[in-house]
This record gives C-alpha cells, structure tokens and sequence, in this order.
C-alpha cells in the first residue's frame, strides 16, 4: 500500500484529492493538511514517534504560509524517503520551475483527472519522477536558458549519441513528459519494457531519474531540433 499525504488550503481541495487517491485501491491517504508548515509538522510527529511517513505527498504549490516550493525544499532535506508531486494550475507557472530545482519529484495540472493523479503518485513512490507535457517544455527551457551557447551541450550531444535509435526515441518522449505507459503505447511495446527502457537510457547516460533526463534532453538542444523538425 502506497501512503499519500493530501496539501491543499481549501477543504474542498483536499477533500476531492482524498477521494481521486481513494479510487485507487493500492493507495492509502493517511494524513492531510492545511498548509506547507502544517504537512511538515505531521511528518517530524510521525518521525518522532516511529510511525511510518507517507510515500508521496501531494500538494498544492499556492497556499497561504508555507507554500508547495517550501514544502517540496524542506521534504527533500528532512525526509528525503518522501517524494513530492506538486500540483500547479496554469501550463506556464513560475512555481513549476522553483519546485523543480527545490526538490519536487514531479508536476501536474490541477485538472488532472484521478487515473492520471493516481498514476502519476505511483510513478513516484517506485521512485520516478513526473512531468505532465503541458508543463514540461516550458519547466525545462527556464531552467536552461540559452541552451545553445552553453558549452556542456556538446557533452550531452555526444552521451546521447551513445544510444541506440530505440534508446533516443525514448529518451525524446520521457523529456516530453510521457509516463512509462504513454511511452509504451506510443512505441508499442509492453510497459514493463518501457520501464527497462528508460532504465537502461538512466544507467547508460549516468542519470539519477527522469526529470535529470528531461533537462539533458532539453540542454543538448534536441527538444528544439525535433520542434523545428515537426
């Protein structure tokens, strides 16, 4: 069973997050809170008294206090077991990119529906890393302004060019933000191959997980090559 912690300011919010996680019968919400600060103060009891910590905390990146970016920081330095899926309202949020860069493990839009939601909590607790394609191109071109000028693109354009054309077809549709089962679909293949695809393009070119991928992805210059090419 796969734990989920709901953040969100607005009872309603937290409420219908609750449910959408509940359809799942292999999740298990067992806390919810108000804010960032209150999330963490019910993470450091659960510590304190041995309990164990929710798999994935699910949060809101505006709210009153502490917000989704602070959360997803302190998480990632205090219970680092704990990973982050932060949930932003519009395709182009400032927020996306300081959660990415403070520690979030993945990024949806709010109008997700519960399969993608709950898909996505999985990807996470298996210790993946989400980005929904609305949000993925535009998260990583801010997080590497001027891609073309930056010296380290040649070296990631010769690690790429170590992968088969299977591999790079792979590589391209992880950094557009496709799950396991998406890029599965797309290359008609099993998901379990899928999974040992990406893993192998990881180990091959010394990533720790996804979103790592989309930003090389990205940095090299590919993403905006198959742009124009499309």
């Amino acid at each position: 069973m796969i734990r989920v912690m709901v953040v969100d300011d607005q009872a309603s919010a937290r409420m219908g997050l609750s449910m959408m996680v509940g359809r799942d019968p292999g999740l298990s919400v067992v806390a919810t809170a108000d804010d960032g600060g209150a999330a963490l103060a019910e993470l450091a009891r659960r510590k304190d008294a041995g309990e164990p910590l929710p798999d994935v905390v699910v949060s809101d990146v505006r709210m009153p206090g502490t917000g989704g970016v602070a959360l997803a920081r302190e998480v990632a330095s205090r219970f680092p077991s704990v990973r982050t899926l932060l949930l932003t309202t519009y395709d182009r949020d400032d927020y996306a990119l300081g959660g990415l860069a403070a520690g979030a493990a993945g990024f949806l839009l709010k109008d997700a529906t519960a399969r993608e939601l709950c898909r996505a909590v999985r990807e996470l607790a298996a210790g993946g890393a989400v980005l929904t394609p609305r949000v993925t191109r535009e998260v990583v071109a801010r997080a590497v302004p001027g891609a073309a000028e930056d010296p380290e693109r040649v070296r990631l354009l010769e690690a790429l060019s170590s992968l088969s054309p299977r591999e790079l077809e792979t590589a391209s549709l992880v950094a557009e933000g496709l799950s396991n089962e998406e890029v599965a679909a797309r290359m008609v293949m099993e998901p379990a191959s899928a999974r040992r695809n990406v893993s192998r393009v990881l180990a091959k070119l010394g990533l720790r997980d996804r979103t790592q991928l989309a930003v090389a992805w990205w940095r090299s210059g590919m993403g905006s090559r198959g742009s124009r090419e499309g």
